[in-house]
């Protein structure tokens, strides 16, 4: 490779750019002593190194410009420094190390020892030196051609209160999908394909939360073990979208597979929003392997314990986090998130475990620099944005905390409906908090419903169909003694463990799905279905499949529930039709001047009286009525029209006995009709009337909702 023409270069932007003439690398190392710039050629056996020194040095920034490299280029880089692990430097110039700004990676790791900066098996092992060379392990960054033709695309821009989340893995979705062509299933392209594309259409839903895209690897405990790092929670290039999802090819194709993606989604206005994973990097502890962060400067990227800057800060299990203390560290994920929505045009992104980012020390702050950058930040603080509000250290459970323009994952939602549904005692109140947004967590902070992210289920857990159908998980297929995954699952009393031919406990099951998807679609907040619950997918009672690329993982597209499917299609269509379901304010209650008129929310017990104070404080109170005035709702339409909608009476029963509701007494209607009853498989939208005081029966652990008809 002809390297004789070398220029200066700029030392921004960082990564490679091709400017139609050449490209420029930048990469920033703050403590190395010497970067050198590895061009590749060839593969395998073939494979032909061209190292360029990278005399350059500009604010902490080695940068070089190569005139006439085209995109396609394979490279990484090779840094200089001391190897001082108990000063926090690990610089092993013998491995080659992608660009922390890549924005394409060419494929997956060759597990090797190579790939370890340290002797392993060695006593202390992280404190010797290994002089194995990585490079050919280890995949290329490689350099993209950023154009594309975009068109008249534009972001869907759905208001949040109107949003549908599907939680979505990229190649679970489509890979078992017989209508797809074989090589575009569990692709880019496979999501972007007409028949998946009409799925999403016709389910309803308008946002995808695509599991992570970034690229990742597999751990090598993993691979020894014939498994794969399936959820992709290991992120190793935060600009680059992850290889294997793409049908077209690994060499910067994967780039344009992803924006076609997108293009397509948006056509049929349907949001893409990412899940990010900014916690920590795929190198994790000091045992790890070093192939990009560690090796171009552990001590700047990494956040170290004071006390002993061999070991690594690790607020997420994973063994590392990065250094958001570091301008530069903080620069980096500025940058990624923002390419990803000027660049790739994604709509927002949900922050794994985001409580990590909020750490300016050891406390998690509201206030803290990863914050404030976002929030000032004119590109993406116009996008959605969505915490996972934990993480595993100390304080980091932080529901409810995050600063305006956040919504969240509202775990306490989750834990509130299974409770209540399977029975539990002292559920009433807070189930009713949750129904209506959880004006508790995010009132005070001048937040709206739609700062709420409800879910039942999400990937890291058990499925809908298996939340009611196992007492306990059934991990074994993990290769770790069923160890791994939450302990156990809370028993919902269906009768039996797992799969079962008796009747009555299918009916139970199906019945308790129904409720939960019911709940999810009436509460007031941002509804959030795990891809594949609304068609009973099983994943045989293993709650933490994070390691099973496989049927277990994959949507079942050909054997499924299919009253099910028709049931959570009618009630995401039903809400979308209903503004009652998804108001953009809180709820103000029955107006204090008139304490019998029907405000805009009223609460009913069984015999058709209004709850008292002793009622909700009752701890065994397991029914209720819920009264929703649509002719309440506190906001006009997008040209200004005043919102008007139909009024709604919602039952819901979850003892374990049948009972029998009054309607509310006359003054709040007279004549109703039963919309749904989740005893029965499918929605009848025009059921059995009820005029006058008029008292119709609630088979147990069951709901119904009633519309007002005059």
């Amino acid at each position: 490779m002809d390297v004789s023409h070398i220029w200066p270069g700029q030392p921004y932007p960082l990564g490679a750019t091709w400017d139609g003439e050449g490209v420029n690398f930048a990469i920033y190392s703050e403590n190395a002593t010497k970067v050198e710039l590895c061009l590749f050629e060839g593969g395998g056996q073939d494979l032909r190194e061209t190292r360029v020194a990278m005399t350059e040095y500009t604010d902490q920034v080695h940068h070089v410009y190569l005139p006439d490299l085209q995109p396609g280029q394979m490279y990484g880089y090779r840094v200089h420094g001391p190897f001082e692990p108990e000063n926090g430097h690990r610089f092993n110039p013998h491995k080659l190390l992608l660009d922390p700004y890549a924005k394409s990676i060419g494929g997956p790791i060759d597990w090797s020892d190579a790939l370890f900066a340290y002797e392993i098996g060695a006593e202390d092992a992280d404190l010797t030196f290994n002089d194995m060379d990585s490079a050919s392990y280890m995949p290329k960054s490689i350099v993209i051609d950023p154009s594309f033709v975009w068109g008249d695309d534009k972001p869907p821009r759905i208001p949040r209160h109107e949003m549908i989340v599907y939680e979505v893995h990229v190649k679970g979705f489509t890979k078992l999908c017989p209508e797809i062509p074989e090589h575009e299933r569990g692709t880019y392209e496979g999501l972007a394909h007409p028949t998946a594309v009409a799925y999403l259409k016709s389910l309803g839903v308008n946002a995808v939360e695509l599991m992570p895209v970034h690229h990742f690897i597999h751990d090598r405990h993993l691979v020894d073990k014939g498994l794969r790092n399936y959820w992709g929670y290991n992120s190793i290039g935060f600009f680059a979208p992850h290889s294997a999802y793409s049908s077209a090819g690994v060499y910067g194709q994967q780039v344009q597979e992803f924006k076609s993606m997108v293009k397509t989604l948006h056509a049929e206005g349907i949001e893409v929003i990412l899940d990010v994973v900014y916690n920590h990097t795929a190198e994790g502890s000091e045992r790890g392997p070093t192939l990009c962060f560690r090796g171009v400067d552990n001590a700047a990227y990494y956040r170290l314990v004071d006390e002993d800057k061999r070991y690594y800060m690790d607020f997420t299990g994973c063994g590392n986090s990065p250094n958001v203390n570091n301008p530069r560290v903080l620069q980096l994920m500025m940058d990624s998130l923002r390419y990803w929505v000027l660049e790739m045009h994604v709509d927002g992104f949900r922050f794994d475990l985001a409580s990590v980012m909020a750490r300016e020390l050891y406390e998690v702050d509201q206030l803290s620099a990863f914050f404030d950058i976002i929030h000032q930040d004119p590109v993406l603080s116009q996008v959605k944005l969505i915490a996972e509000p934990w993480d595993v250290g100390e304080g980091g459970y932080q529901v409810g905390n995050f600063p305006p323009l956040w919504s969240e994952w509202n775990g306490k939602y989750r834990d509130t409906m299974r409770d209540f549904w399977r029975g539990d005692d002292e559920t009433l109140p807070e189930f009713a908090y949750r129904f209506t947004g959880s004006s508790d967590l995010y009132q005070s902070s001048a937040k709206n419903p739609s700062a709420s992210i409800n879910f039942i289920t999400a990937h890291d857990g058990f499925t809908l169909r298996d939340l009611v159908s196992y007492n306990e998980k059934h991990n074994e297929a993990n290769g770790s003694d069923n160890d791994d995954g939450e302990s156990h699952n809370r028993s919902w009393n269906c009768g039996a463990e797992g799969p079962t031919d008796d009747p009555e406990i299918n009916a139970l099951r199906s019945r308790q799905q129904r409720n939960l998807l019911a709940t999810l679609f009436l509460s007031q907040g941002v509804p959030m279905l795990l891809h594949g619950d609304e068609m009973g997918r099983t994943k045989n009672g293993n709650n933490n499949t994070y390691c099973q690329d496989n049927e277990w993982s994959w949507m079942q597209w050909e054997d499924h529930d299919k009253d099910l499917l028709e049931f959570t299609r009618w009630l995401i269509h039903f809400r979308k039709q209903h503004p009652v379901f998804r108001r953009r304010r809180w709820f103000q209650g029955q107006p204090i001047y008139c304490p019998n008129c029907a405000g805009d929310i009223n609460w009913f017990r069984a015999d058709g009286e209004q709850m008292s104070e002793d009622d909700w404080n009752s701890g065994f109170a397991k029914s209720l009525g819920i009264f929703l005035n649509g002719e309440a709702i506190p906001f006009p339409g997008p040209r200004g029209e005043r919102i008007v909608d139909q009024t709604f009476y919602i039952i819901i029963n979850a003892c374990h006995d049948p009972l029998t509701f009054k309607l509310p007494p006359k003054e709040w209607g007279t004549h109703w009709r039963q919309v749904f009853d989740t005893t029965q498989a499918v929605p009848h939208e025009n059921g059995p009337p009820c005029e006058g005081d008029c008292e119709v029966p609630i088979e147990a652990r069951s709901m119904a909702l009633w519309r007002k008809e005059g």
